[in-house]
């Protein structure tokens, strides 16, 4: 069986901009001969349809009858040192790494059941009726955490100096409210001077990014590693099945709730938490150029946060 590239999604990635690697378009001209050499490199037959991410192509494959998963992803700052996490962990706690090419942002992983996340029917985008329960899932992925973290490797990108540039470009966004970016900044700066020891982080542990496995119930996948402070770990799943959340002072208590489960199973102060997730959340409104929906939801997260 050959790999045959969604359409759709060939064209959404065609218009990513350059971020430290070729352009969505120029990568898409390689794709053909990155996923050719990994299958001959790793002799892996395809045997499935391709399954497809943000910025990845990921196609079930077997090597001698064992069922993995091939990854080619689109070379971008935030999945540069996706290997080198997924090496670290090895298997503890997430997707267990087979082998990479890290130069060009091809992986050999575990294959998990994509078809079960803790937010359902993986494979339908969506949350489904096989969703697990929100306070059931914030305890499932708050321990997955709390078994990620450990001493981040000298090599791994610092949280600081990621957040360092999009703190700058805050008070020049009309976009962003005047009062939103005063109180980012100045709680970020509070934050990061603390210089606590950093440890190695997903960043991006969301309910979808949480997969059932044969080895173990639920493994995390997917992960944007940077070496911080947890506290920041706890928003994509506070922002994530938003509309569970409930609005006015209903919104406020689920989404304090949220956080005081998730931090509890993480082992963090759920004050450093609620600090964190609120920079964490001024720092999503500078993607939201074009989604107002989006917008929308950061801001009633962000009030519920810091009032």
């Amino acid at each position: 069986m050959e790999a045959t590239i969604p359409p759709d999604w060939a064209r959404r990635v065609a218009g990513y901009e350059p971020d430290g690697g070729p352009s969505g378009a120029d990568w898409l001209r390689l794709m053909p001969g990155l996923v050719g050499d990994a299958l001959d490199r790793w002799q892996l037959t395809v045997t499935g349809a391709a399954m497809t991410g943000w910025t990845a192509l990921v196609l079930p494959v077997e090597q001698d009858g064992v069922p993995l998963v091939l990854k080619v992803v689109w070379p971008h700052t935030k999945s540069r040192q996706e290997h080198l996490a997924l090496r670290l962990w090895d298997g503890e706690g997430a997707v267990r790494l087979i082998a990479a090419l890290p130069s060009t942002g091809t992986l050999l992983l575990e294959r998990l059941d994509a078809r079960r996340s803790l937010d359902g029917d993986g494979r339908s985008g969506g949350r489904s009726p096989g969703a697990v329960d929100t306070e059931t899932a914030c305890a499932i992925a708050g321990g997955l955490l709390r078994r990620l973290h450990r001493p981040a490797p000298p090599q791994l990108l610092a949280l600081a100096d990621v957040l360092g540039p999009l703190l700058d470009r805050m008070p020049t966004d009309p976009r962003v409210p005047r009062r939103v970016t005063v109180r980012v900044r100045s709680l970020a700066a509070e934050l990061v001077a603390r210089a606590d020891p950093a440890v190695m982080l997903h960043t991006d542990l969301h309910y979808g990014n949480v997969l059932a496995g044969g080895r173990e119930p639920w493994l995390a996948i997917d992960p944007k590693p940077l070496a911080g402070h947890p506290g920041y770990e706890v928003q994509p799943l506070l922002r994530n099945r938003f509309d569970e959340l409930g609005t006015g002072p209903a919104l406020r208590w689920s989404v304090r709730h949220r956080l005081e489960l998730v931090a509890e199973a993480m082992g963090v102060d759920v004050e450093e938490a609620r600090a964190w997730s609120i920079v964490h959340t001024g720092v999503q409104l500078l993607g939201c150029a074009d989604a107002p929906a989006d917008a929308s939801r950061q801001m009633a997260l962000l009030k519920a946060l810091d009032d």
